[in-house]
Order: structure tokens, then C-alpha cells, then sequence
């Protein structure tokens, strides 16, 4: 267990007045309403621990005499009274609160196909929040009724109480429990919303989603969150977006990437293909020799640029699909075919590396 002078900096022969000086330094300093953090409140536990026993003659003479300083009874103020004492509230208060406040923000998940993250679309959002109560119109009162001066706290929001404790004596203040702290009271609530100046309903909101969207994108609505207590403003509703995979197509940020399996004929003598893309149907050209593994650019056909303008690239990623089970013409038109490129059972060349695998094998060897 911790020296208990040592919780609040003082020496042992410390008379009282500095004993509690020491302690409202470092309770203004450790409360929770200042650090409301874990650790925070334990110090401020264990210096108000201290200063119980301290603070009390006798507790203090057993402790001194090795005793834990908390074998005598009597009215101590306890750890609760300290925290309305020093923070509870003065003379001057906190004052009635709105009824009137902001609403909060509100947050949906709408998916959209690549298509849509492209070029963009507008939406229809069905949305159930809190809204406007057209009866009362915010108010919550009934018809011709209105909210009356509390009768407890005379408008103020605010009950005080006057205590005595150990710095002598103290004005404390808690929120109205007869009108939870508006200063007011609605005799007559409106029967549609209970008093509270909004109902929740479902509504219909329309959104543009902007071309060169993707997954975790937010749209943010101004306005068009849920309406606050008494009518208060409305808080944003935050749209985020979730771009659905496509079939074929992948997309890394504004490229897109298509892998093409062509047969070993096309990659050898060339060939027109036409494959899908987000603009529908381009021409792609298969030069003659295209080696497996190729990457065919086209410019501009990507996604667009969120930020910027214009569109990034196409990129085709060849595979040359070298069949695995072959007809005998078939087979004799290939043995053929080596015969006249003298490529004989087994042929094979080296090949210079340009920079991939072997180069950086080299470069890390030394070779």
C-alpha cells in the first residue's frame, strides 16, 4: 500500500490547512470531469482515500501508529460528496437546456455495379428516420396548448442544494426531475408525437452517385439525416458506397484489367477480336507472334477519375491456350509444322532475361 502522505505530496509533520490545500490541487487537477480516463479516476479514488484518513485526527493518529487509519466510524464525506463539492455545480449554474437540438447523422449502404461506380447514377433511397411532426409542427404540444414555467425549479433547469463539507460549505446543483432540465413543462404533449416534435417515418431521398465511385466512398447529404428533439435541425445522412464485383472485369482504382485466353493459332498468325467492356464491344488487335502473357493498353476505356476528370486505361492481359488433347490430323499438322521450323522432339533455346526472375537473381548474387 502507498504512503498515504506521499498520494498527496506532503510530509508527515504537514498541518491541516496543508493537507487540504495539497488535495483540492490535485482534485481540480485529477476529477474525472477533467480526465475521464481509466487511470485518471483511479488516482483520484486513491487521493481521496488519502485524504479521508489525513484529514481525520484520530484516523490519522492510528495510521501513524501503523494502523490503516479507517478502524474509527463517524460522519465522513464520502467520495460522492467530494465530487459534488468540488463539481457539482455553484451559485451560477448550468441554466434550462434546449428543448429544441440538432438531429443526428444517419448512415446507409447502397451497392452499385462497375458500370454505375463508373459513369455514375442516380439514386431512389427509401429511408426510415425521424421527421418533422406535422401535427405540432416541432412544438410538441397539442393544438393551442404551449409548454408552462416549471413549477419546481421556476425555469431555471436546475435544483441547488447547500451541504457543509470539509472546505466549508458548498451550493450543488442537478437537473430539474420534474421537467429533466428544460425549465418547462408540457401540460398537453401532442397525442402524435408524444411531445418530442418528430415522428419516424420512411421517406423517399434521391442521391446522384458521382462517376469514379468505389467500396468505401461516403456521399454526404447535408440536411437530410433525422430531425432533432423539438423540431431541431436535421443532422447529414451519409451514403457509402459498395461497388459489386464484376464477372469478368477487375478493377484497381481507375485501370481495369480483363485476362483473354486466345488459342495458339491467333497468338501466331494474329487475329480481331471484339470483347465486352464497360462501353460495350471494342476491336481488340492480336498482333501476329503475341506471346503469352502479353498486356494489350487501351487508352481511355478505363474507370473515370473521381477527382480530376478523364478515364483510366483497359489493360488486356493475354494467355496463349495451348491445347491438351489433339485430333491425329491435328497432331501430324504440328509434327509437320516442327519439321519445317526444324524444331525437333526436345527443342529448346535460352532465353536472354530482360529484368524479371534471373535478373534480380543476378543483381542479388552478383552474378
Amino acid at each position: 500500500m502507498a504512503d498515504l502522505y506521499d498520494v498527496l505530496g506532503v510530509e508527515r509533520d504537514a498541518d491541516q490547512n496543508h493537507i487540504k490545500s495539497a488535495y483540492r490541487k490535485l482534485a481540480r487537477e485529477l476529477h474525472p470531469d477533467v480526465n475521464p480516463d481509466v487511470e485518471t479516476q483511479e488516482r483520484f479514488k486513491e487521493i481521496t482515500a488519502a485524504y479521508e484518513v489525513l484529514s481525520d485526527p484520530q484516523k490519522r493518529q492510528n495510521y501513524d501508529a501503523g494502523g490503516n487509519g479507517n478502524n474509527f466510524g463517524g460522519g465522513g464525506f464520502g467520495f460522492g460528496d467530494i465530487m459534488d463539492a468540488f463539481f457539482g455545480g455553484g451559485a451560477g449554474g448550468r441554466g434550462p437546456r434546449p428543448r429544441v437540438r440538432a438531429g443526428q447523422d444517419a448512415l446507409i449502404r447502397i451497392e452499385v455495379d462497375l458500370t454505375e461506380a463508373c459513369f455514375g447514377v442516380e439514386r431512389e433511397l427509401s429511408v426510415e428516420s425521424a421527421i418533422l411532426c406535422e401535427k405540432c409542427h416541432g412544438s410538441g404540444c397539442a393544438e393551442s396548448a404551449k409548454p408552462s414555467t416549471c413549477g419546481i425549479c421556476k425555469g431555471r433547469g436546475e435544483t441547488q442544494q447547500v451541504t457543509r463539507s470539509f472546505i466549508g460549505q458548498v451550493m450543488t446543483s442537478r437537473p430539474c426531475a420534474n421537467c429533466q432540465g428544460f425549465g418547462s413543462v408540457i401540460a398537453d404533449p401532442c397525442r402524435e408525437c408524444a411531445g418530442d416534435g418528430r415522428v419516424r417515418a420512411r421517406q423517399t431521398i434521391s442521391v446522384k452517385i458521382p462517376p469514379g465511385v468505389e467500396t468505401g466512398n461516403r456521399i454526404r447529404m447535408t440536411g437530410s439525416g433525422e430531425v432533432g428533439p423539438g423540431g431541431g435541425p436535421a443532422g447529414d445522412l451519409y451514403v457509402e458506397i459498395v461497388q459489386i464485383q464484376h464477372e469478368f472485369l477487375v478493377r484497381e482504382g481507375e485501370t481495369l484489367h480483363l485476362s483473354l485466353a486466345i488459342t495458339m493459332v491467333s497468338a501466331a498468325l494474329g487475329s480481331t477480336l471484339f470483347v465486352d467492356s464497360l462501353d460495350g464491344k471494342i476491336e481488340v488487335l492480336i498482333k501476329p507472334g503475341t506471346q503469352s502473357g502479353a498486356i494489350i493498353p487501351i487508352k481511355g476505356k478505363g474507370v473515370t477519375r473521381l477527382r480530376g476528370g478523364g478515364r483510366g486505361d483497359f489493360l488486356i492481359h493475354v494467355q496463349v491456350d495451348t491445347p491438351t488433347k489433339l485430333k491425329k490430323e491435328e497432331e501430324a499438322l504440328l509434327r509437320n509444322l516442327a519439321k519445317l521450323r526444324e524444331e525437333t522432339n526436345g527443342y529448346f533455346r535460352l532465353q536472354k532475361d530482360d529484368g524479371g526472375f534471373f535478373g534480380k537473381f543476378r543483381q542479388t548474387f552478383g552474378m
